[in-house]
C-alpha cells in the first residue's frame, strides 16, 4: 500500500498577518494542491488521505467549496476526506455542498465505520462538532489483522498541549491495532512512535505554511506499508510553494546591521518568501541609514516584509545621537531620553516610561533631525 498523507489546507483562512500580500498567500494554498497531485503522480500512490480541515470553516465562500472539490476530483488517484475541528460535519457545512455529489473521485467520510480502499481498510474519525474532549479513535476495534490497517483522525496527541481538543492517546494506532494513523490539526511534521519504535502515527503538517514559526510544514507525507505489521515507511516531500523565513538578531558590534543587509540582499526567491526580521541589542547612530536600506529592501523585494526594532535601543556611548541635533532644548531633551532609554542606568524614568519606549523616542528624534537636516 503507498498512499499521499496530508491534512489541514485551511481553504479561505484570511491571512490578514500577512497585509498586503493576503490575497497572494491564499492564491499560493489553491495552486498547492496543483503539486499535491503531481506528488501523487510521480510516486504512483494508491490513493489520498485528507486529515481534516480542508476549510478554515464553514462559512467560506460557496465558489470556493466548488473550486475546491473540482481541484480534488481531478486528483490521480481516490481521495479521501475526513471534516475536521474548522468544518465540522454539522447542520448547513461546507459538506453539504452540491459539489461533493458530482466529485466520484471525492470520498467524504461521514460516519465512523470501516471503508475499503485499494489495499486495505481505512477507519476515518470525521469530527461532528467545533469541541470535543473525547479521543476519536476509540471505537476502532475488531479489525481484520489479515489486511493492511489505515486510521484517519483530527485532533491533539496527548502530551501536547494542556487540555487537548479531540484528544488522541499516544498510544492510539497500536491501541486501535492500526498500522498506521495518519492525523490531522496540528500543522507541523510530527511522528509518534508505537512501544516498538516503529512510526506508526504522524501529522503530516499543513500542505502550505499558514504562518510564522510553523516548523516542518508546508509538506505532505508518502506512506508505504508492504504487509499487514509491516513498519511503515514515511517520506516527508515539500509541497509548499512559500517560504516563511524569521530572522532574529541581537546587534553588539557595529557593522552587524550591514551584514544583515547584505545576507537580506543575497536571499533566493524573495518574491515568494514572507520575511519577519526580528532586532534587538544596540543601534549606532551611523547605522540608522543601514535600518532604512533594509526596510526599503524587504518592503520593494519580498512578497511581504516586516521589520521589528521593539527591542533596538539606541548604544548610549555613542554621541552622534546627540550631536546631531540642534543645539539648546532638543540636544537636552536628546541627552534626557538617551538616559531613559539605557536599562542599565540608574535614577528614575518619568512614570509610564520604558527603556523600549525612551529607545523609540530616540530613533524618532533622530529621524526627523536628519530629515530636516536634508
Amino acid at each position: 500500500m503507498k498512499f499521499l498523507h496530508t491534512a489541514d489546507w485551511q481553504m479561505g483562512m484570511k491571512a490578514s498577518h500577512t497585509g498586503d500580500a493576503g490575497e497572494k498567500v491564499r492564491t499560493a494554498r489553491m495552486e498547492s494542491l496543483n503539486t499535491l497531485a503531481a506528488i501523487a503522480r510521480e510516486h504512483r500512490v494508491d490513493f489520498i488521505l485528507v486529515a481534516g480541515d480542508v476549510f478554515e470553516d464553514n462559512g467560506v465562500d460557496r465558489m470556493l467549496i466548488q473550486k475546491v472539490a473540482d481541484r480534488m476530483n481531478q486528483f490521480p488517484a481516490p481521495v479521501y476526506v475526513i471534516p475536521g475541528n474548522h468544518d465540522p460535519l454539522v447542520p448547513g457545512s461546507v459538506w453539504e455542498h452540491p459539489a461533493w455529489k458530482s466529485a466520484s473521485n471525492v470520498h467524504v467520510l461521514r460516519d465512523p465505520q470501516a471503508v475499503e480502499v485499494p489495499g486495505g481498510v481505512l477507519y476515518p474519525c470525521p469530527c461532528r462538532e467545533k469541541s470535543c474532549f473525547q479521543d476519536p479513535t476509540k471505537w476502532i476495534k475488531d479489525r481484520d489483522l489479515s489486511r493492511i490497517t489505515v486510521g484517519m483522525a483530527h485532533g491533539t496527541v496527548e502530551g501536547v498541549q494542556s487540555e487537548p481538543d479531540y484528544p488522541i492517546p499516544r498510544d492510539a494506532a497500536t491501541r486501535a491495532g492500526l498500522d498506521y494513523l495518519a492525523l490531522g490539526h496540528w500543522h507541523s511534521f510530527a511522528l509518534f512512535s508505537s512501544p516498538d519504535g516503529a512510526p506508526r502515527m504522524a501529522y503530516s503538517g499543513t500542505h502550505e505554511t499558514t504562518k510564522f514559526g510553523e516548523r516542518d510544514s508546508g509538506n505532505a507525507l508518502l506512506v508505504e506499508i508492504a504487509e499487514p505489521g509491516a513498519v511503515p515507511t514515511l517520506t516527508p516531500v515539500r509541497s509548499g510553494r512559500l517560504t516563511w523565513m524569521v530572522v532574529e538578531k541581537d546587534l553588539r558590534q557595529k557593522g552587524e546591521l550591514a551584514e544583515l543587509r547584505a545576507r537580506i540582499e543575497a536571499m533566493e526567491q524573495p518574491e515568494s518568501t514572507l520575511l519577519d526580521i526580528r532586532l534587538a541589542g544596540l543601534l549606532h547612530g551611523e547605522e540608522q541609514e543601514e535600518l532604512n536600506r533594509i526596510q526599503e529592501i524587504i518592503s520593494s523585494r519580498f512578497l511581504y516584509g516586516s521589520l521589528d526594532q521593539t527591542c533596538l535601543r539606541p548604544s548610549p556611548e555613542d554621541p552622534r545621537w546627540i550631536d546631531i541635533l540642534p543645539a539648546g532644548y532638543l540636544q537636552e531633551a536628546g541627552r534626557r531620553i538617551q538616559a531613559w532609554s539605557d536599562p542599565t542606568a540608574g535614577g528614575s524614568r518619568p512614570e509610564g516610561v520604558t527603556p523600549a519606549m525612551a529607545s523609540r523616542a530616540l530613533l524618532e528624534l533622530y529621524a526627523l533631525a536628519k530629515e530636516v537636516g536634508r
